[in-house]
């Protein structure tokens, strides 16, 4: 199995079980393998819901709760919950989408509901307890599907667009052909891809663009048309087509006018 595609499936497992986390006895059995502070990179499909897990520590054992949320380009948020008061605490943290599961006394995980673009970045639970604090972190990348679209713009040549793509997609073509690649690059961190082929000296009547990218591959295909010049855009063709039968018209009624016009000189010139 391939990388991408083994991280393709990763990212369905995540986002199936994105509104539970795993089961806490299991994990508590496990976690005395595991090192007191973790890390875990997890992708996470946008417009989605996501669930950040604490350490499966027993509650009884608890003193603290605490919740840090680093996103870049704004203040970091923290989220603190002191069980011998029952009381919770936030510092700086205005994204209503980001909330406890439940009360902290019930269930000390994070959710994120829906996940957004601007939700990208690094999410620490800290867990104090008598015997010492124990945390985990997630680096959360957000996914973003891009928009795939497949056009001929002139005699043999095909442009095949991702748009506003997260991570950048990938553009592959069967058959191969002289082609051109370029990137776009938005602010808010997703990328347009551009590939446009031609294939002047092949005598492929269909092609197919390929499009590979984290969120799942799209294929599109279509057939070259050599004696036709489209510009990939309806209306345009649209105005093109309309044009070119108002110039035929217009010859037809100059050329009839003509023909008018000397039949009357010449009736003129017999009387």
């Amino acid at each position: 199995m391939s990388a991408s595609r083994l991280l393709i499936s990763i990212i369905i497992m995540v986002s199936a079980s994105s509104s539970s986390c795993m089961d806490g006895k299991q994990m508590t059995q496990n976690y005395s393998k595991m090192s007191a502070e973790g890390n875990i990179s997890q992708p996470v499909l946008m417009d989605t819901n996501a669930m950040l897990c604490c350490p499966p520590i027993e509650f009884r054992n608890l003193i603290v709760i605490v919740w840090e949320i680093i996103i870049r380009g704004q203040p970091s948020c923290t989220k603190a919950y002191r069980k011998e008061t029952n009381e919770t605490k936030e510092t700086n943290c205005t994204d209503e989408r980001i909330t406890w599961v439940s009360t902290p006394d019930q269930n000390s995980d994070l959710q994120i509901h829906p996940v957004a673009i601007t939700h990208d970045g690094y999410y620490r639970c800290i867990m104090a307890t008598p015997d010492g604090n124990f945390h985990r972190g997630y680096h959360l990348q957000v996914l973003v599907t891009p928009e795939v679209t497949l056009f001929q713009s002139r005699n043999r040549t095909a442009v095949c667009k991702a748009v506003a793509g997260k991570p950048a997609a990938q553009i592959s073509w069967i058959p191969e052909g002289d082609c051109a690649t370029k990137h776009e690059y938005w602010g808010n961190g997703t990328v347009t891809v551009e590939s446009m082929c031609h294939w002047g000296g092949h005598n492929a009547s269909t092609v197919t663009c390929h499009v590979s990218h984290l969120t799942g591959n799209k294929s599109l295909y279509i057939k070259l048309n050599s004696g036709l010049r489209t510009s990939g855009s309806p209306a345009l063709d649209l105005l093109i087509i309309l044009y070119v039968k108002l110039s035929l018209f217009v010859v037809i009624l100059v050329t009839t006018g003509f023909v008018f016009f000397q039949r009357i000189n010449y009736v003129r010139k017999s009387l």
